[in-house]
């Protein structure tokens, strides 16, 4: 029995008469697997799976006879598990009469005990690491595979609570699975990630879960087998940092920020320091450089993080600061070949390059490097820069997978940079040719004194086409004018130009406000017909606000298409938005647009602004018409210079990152006193002309301009006979001593005047050419009444 193993049938032990084992034959240790130093002077109940509850009421009856007694009962084998055995029990006596028991258990047939020699088999030597635990988790069972990966021994686990692998610390995903195994009878999955003796990488596990149950169904044991799923799971992981490079990195047009996102994405999962350098022309804007770059390369910090440090004390080089890389540097290697670098402690051209920069040289030795990756940042053939990846306290080197990731990553972030590049191109296009196309250097105004703001929108949105003007008009009056032209980009700042140039011809010719809309409408109107492609309607859409003030009445006449209303700030502070008609916007036609008259005090400010200042996505316009009128009621504003004034309403009610461009127009109103103004009403006699000559010479001599007075003769002569000619009384003489010396004749009539050639013998048809050779400037325009025809002459030096 002790030799054949493989063929013996009886197990047989020895029990005093305690029943504590005494003698422990080897085909019982080959069949329950407990060796001799494993039973001896135990209690033989113990090797029974439910104690002496195991065994039949007539074996209990039995032995306490002393009778000998057989039949069939459930062992404990080694493993944990149960196992059914024949026993025989016979009473001995020795030759000093202590009473002792001779046990005999047999075998299963030959073919069960051969497929229980088989599981033990597949368990001792199966190349998964298996374990077997009690119900409170302690091990009972571990094989040779779970030993290796612990490196420890079962004798030295057994007894112990752990999770999956035992002698690392506990696991709380497995332990939540084992207990819930044994809680249901079900089996469970959970996965683990920890590091086997030996190994400088974690592993990841997919564990599965089995309960173990007695002959009664109840759990009295979980199974743990464990399968190596660490490529798996870093293939995942590696996709998964991919796919979340592609949502983090590139959310914005910026080329700065996206290096950023670039630094601080991967951390710390990948790397636990990153650096991005770009070359000089990226971040100018200008044509990148095709192909590989050779040789030392030039590069500037962008933007570096580090995942265990503020402020990156790892960085030898500044944000903003340039380092030239030696050819032998990791970064210029991987320019040069357009392909990953990986290098560190190991690689004679990585102390090369630490040595040939002390303050490099100085960081590796404050902080070490266990191991580098360089990777080129090329997009469509083209050279940006390069990204550098660290690693100093990640528990792996980097590895060829993780070469090929670096790559990944660093070309899905050149991409956005070279989006962001061609992008800052096109936007300083297209702010030149808006800030091109604004008014420059607007001349003095005796009507208003102002300032202005233009402010171009963050660089996600593009640049718009806002634009705010201040033009001159006859009779001392100003017009202002704010507008803003639906859309974005280069079209809609070409557009709005057209726009600007469109208003000023209108002004020009002095059209009310609402006239004048009208005719932009109209011109809206065709812009839109014109285009070679299509293109939607509302593209070409735009908004207008139109005021004209007068200095001499005080009176603002306004009409708006499609605008939020001005802002008028009395002199005492009062804040209203003026009552003007909220007309269509520009370009749908068809529809009428009104003005509205309103007085403004001498000194109040007039604020006229395009939505982008009042309107934004967390903010509808009535809540930002309500922060303006805040700001501008601020106690002692009337005070505070206008350009002074510009700055505090854009820093109140602007995001650093405005969605729309903001123009913004801030004019206080003058007035012209008594003095400059003189006016007469005359009726429409020829023999009058005399007597306005006459007035005209003395209110100039009265103003010191004595030496104006031939020319204003014969200006006041040409327009007021003119209009007794042409038009009805009475007639309306002005003269208005401002920058210029302005004379205004105004009658009933609607006809405008036009100078014509006059032939050698016709006795008329020469005024209006004499006064336009007399006069700086002359025109007419219309007005509720009729007409009036003006000219300017320069006051002297």
């Amino acid at each position: 029995m002790d030799d054949t193993r493989d063929t013996a049938r009886w197990a047989t032990m020895v029990l005093d008469a305690a029943g504590a084992v005494v003698r422990w034959s080897a085909g019982a240790e080959w069949l329950l697997g407990y060796s001799p130093a494993d039973v001896l002077g135990r209690a033989a109940a113990e090797l029974l799976w439910d104690g002496q509850g195991s065994l039949p009421g007539a074996a209990r009856r039995s032995l306490a006879g002393r009778e000998p007694w057989s039949g069939h009962v459930r062992a404990r084998h080694r493993d944990g598990g149960p196992f059914e055995v024949e026993l025989l029990a016979c009473p001995l006596r020795d030759s000093d009469g202590t009473a002792q028991w001779l046990l005999a258990a047999m075998t299963a047939p030959e073919g069960a005990h051969r497929g229980v020699a088989v599981t033990e088999r597949s368990f001792t030597q199966g190349d998964w690491p298996m374990a077997i635990h009690d119900t409170e988790l302690r091990l009972l069972r571990a094989n040779a595979r779970m030993c290796r990966v612990t490196g420890l021994p079962e004798d030295e686990m057994r007894g112990r609570r752990s999770g999956f692998l035992a002698g690392n610390p506990v696991n709380e995903q497995v332990e939540t699975a084992m207990r819930k195994a044994i809680r249901t009878g079900e089996a469970e999955h959970a996965q683990t990630l920890t590091r086997a003796a030996g190994e400088t990488r974690d592993q990841a596990w997919a564990v599965s879960l089995s309960p173990l149950t007695d002959e009664t169904g109840r759990v009295c044991a979980v199974a743990a087998a464990g399968l190596d799923i660490s490529e798996l799971y870093r293939t995942r992981e590696r996709l998964a940092l991919l796919n979340e490079a592609s949502i983090q990195i590139g959310t914005t047009l910026d080329v700065t920020r996206t290096a950023q996102e670039l630094a601080s994405m991967p951390l710390p999962r990948f790397a636990d320091f990153i650096s991005v350098d770009l070359l000089d022309s990226v971040l100018r804007g200008d044509e990148p450089t095709p192909g590989p770059v050779s040789g030392d390369v030039r590069l500037r910090r962008v933007a570096h993080e580090s995942a265990h440090a503020k402020n990156a004390p790892e960085a030898a080089v500044g944000i903003g600061e340039t380092d030239t890389y030696p050819e032998f540097s990791p970064p210029a290697r991987c320019l040069a070949t357009g392909r990953a670098v990986l290098t560190g402690p190991w690689d004679t051209d990585y102390f090369r390059w630490m040595d040939r920069d002390p303050k490099r040289n100085a960081k590796r030795t404050d902080f070490g490097v266990q191991s580098l990756v360089a990777a080129p940042l090329v997009a469509r053939g083209n050279t940006l820069g390069a990204a550098l990846f660290s690693r100093r306290l990640h528990p792996d080197t980097f590895t060829e997978d993780d070469l090929i990731l670096a790559e990944q990553l660093a070309a899905r972030a050149a991409v956005c940079i070279d989006n962001a590049r061609r992008y800052t191109r096109e936007r300083g296009t297209a702010v030149a040719l808006q800030r091109s196309l604004l008014p420059q250097g607007l001349p003095a105004q005796s009507a208003v004194e102002f300032a202005t703001r233009y402010l171009p929108a963050d660089s996600r949105y593009g640049v718009g086409g806002d634009w705010f003007d201040v033009i001159p008009l006859s009779g001392a009056r100003v017009a202002l004018v704010v507008g803003d032209v639906v859309g974005h980009g280069i079209h809609a700042s070409a557009t709005m130009g057209r726009l600007r140039t469109a208003v000023r011809t209108l002004a020009d010719i002095d059209l009310p406000p609402d006239e004048l809309l009208t005719h932009l409408d109209d011109v809206v109107g065709r812009l839109a017909s014109e285009g070679t492609e299509p293109v939607d309607y509302d593209v070409i859409g735009a908004s207008c606000l139109y005021a004209v003030y007068d200095p001499v009445s005080r009176l603002c006449c306004a009409a708006r298409a499609g605008h939020p209303p001005p802002a008028l700030v009395a002199p005492d502070g009062t804040v209203e938005f003026c009552e003007v008609p909220a007309g269509p916007p520009l370009g749908l036609g068809d529809l009428p647009f009104e003005s509205a008259e309103i007085g403004i005090p001498e000194g109040a400010l007039l604020v006229l602004y395009t939505d982008g200042l009042v309107e934004s996505r967390d903010r509808d316009i009535g809540s930002g018409m309500d922060g303006l009128r805040e700001v501008l009621g601020e106690p002692s504003r009337g005070a505070v210079s206008l350009e002074a004034t510009c700055d505090t309403v854009l820093r109140a009610l602007l995001s650093d990152r405005p969605a729309d461009d903001v123009a913004l127009l801030v004019a206080r109103a003058r007035a012209l006193d008594a003095g400059q103004v003189v006016t007469w009403e005359l009726p429409a006699e020829p023999a009058l002309v005399a007597e306005a000559r006459e007035r005209a010479a003395a209110q100039l001599a009265a103003w010191g301009l004595a030496e104006l007075t031939f020319t204003t003769e014969m200006v006041v002569s040409e327009l007021f006979t003119n209009a007794i000619l042409h038009g009805q009384g009475p007639v309306q003489l002005r003269l208005i001593r401002d920058r210029t010396l302005i004379c205004e004749v105004s009658d009933t009539s609607t006809t405008a005047p036009h100078m014509r050639r006059a032939r050698v013998f016709d006795e008329g048809g020469r005024g209006l050419l004499l006064v336009a050779q007399l006069s700086g400037r002359w025109g007419t325009r219309q007005t509720p009444t009729g007409k009036i025809i003006w000219a300017e002459q320069a006051l002297p030096a």
